[in-house]
């Protein structure tokens, strides 16, 4: 058990001081899978994908897989969540355009569609935003180290706040337009690294005295144009770079081992919020946000 802390140490201290970027074309076809997993895994947990996509790598002395490799495997969390929620999102929509059509804005399938596109408007504007005043947003403080250490405490206070004060008396067939504008604001948080998606909108539907399990449902739901925009954006710079050298077979391997994992992490999830709490989480995210300022605090870490 001793073992482990300066196997930490010195992770924590690796992903500190940045590895030689792990270029498409060198990673192995075991490198990709193993990434490809740590991806689905982590983007619909609430957990931050971001510091796990680089962490293990980097842990394992593969170094970082780079944007490109990332913004292409994303494709197969997309992928994912459309697949498992094909039929809710069929039924949605166009249940929305039967209703808009016929002017019935009293139908659930409306105020649910509704929800989700407004929803989905001010993590765009928060977007956007970032893009005009912070243009050099990937080295800005708000990416260093001990912010990422710092919102992943927080955020697990605020999970584990919602978890104590939350009903969670309300079910999928009471979502209303409102709810889906606050669940949309809550989401917006996830710009800022290390807060998680799916752990922002979680604790937002707590708050709102959602079921766990809805709540779950819900922001998936919502995160479908979210996650869609934020991978075909990131897959700009995939194609920006040079494609003449790409693994191709590390490539699609990669793709279909987040597509499998995204999907397993779906049903997983779900399942396990209609009988167990949010408490697993809390204890992950401070223990990942401790060990950060420790590492931080002792040396182990440049806050880069």
């Amino acid at each position: 058990m001793n073992s482990l802390i300066p196997d930490l140490a010195t992770t924590l201290a690796q992903v500190g001081n940045p590895p030689p970027t792990a270029s498409i074309e060198q990673m192995n076809l075991f490198q990709a899978i193993v990434i490809g997993i740590v991806q689905g895994l982590t983007e619909f947990l609430p957990i931050s994908s971001t510091a796990h996509v680089k962490m293990v790598p980097v842990a394992l002395g593969w170094g970082d897989p780079g944007v490109a490799f990332t913004a292409v495997i994303q494709l197969g969390s997309i992928a994912a969540i459309i697949w498992y929620f094909w039929d809710d999102l069929r039924q949605v929509t166009m249940g929305t355009i039967r209703a808009a059509m016929t002017a019935n804005y009293g139908s659930s399938d409306f105020r649910m569609g509704m929800g989700i596109l407004l929803g989905t408007l001010p993590i765009l504007v928060g977007g956007l935003l970032i893009k005009v005043f912070i243009p050099d947003f990937d080295n800005s403080p708000l990416r260093s180290s001990e912010t990422i250490a710092i919102v992943s405490i927080g955020m697990a206070l605020l999970l584990a706040i919602a978890e104590l004060v939350g009903t969670r008396k309300r079910t999928y067939e009471s979502l209303s337009l409102k709810d889906g504008v606050l669940m949309g604001l809550g989401q917006t948080l996830a710009l800022i690294p290390g807060v998680s998606r799916s752990g922002s909108t979680l604790t937002t539907g707590l708050f709102m005295g959602l079921e766990r399990a809805t709540a779950a449902r819900f922001s998936f739901l919502l995160g479908v144009p979210a996650i869609t925009l934020a991978g075909l954006v990131e897959l700009k710079g995939f194609f920006d770079g040079s494609m003449g050298a790409v693994n191709l077979v590390s490539l699609m391997a990669g793709l279909a081992a987040a597509l499998v994992s995204s999907y397993l992490a779906i049903f997983w999830l779900l399942r396990f919020l209609k009988q167990h709490s949010t408490w697993v989480f809390v204890w992950y995210r401070l223990a990942f946000g401790a060990a950060i300022l420790l590492a931080l605090a002792t040396g182990k870490m440049q806050n880069i």
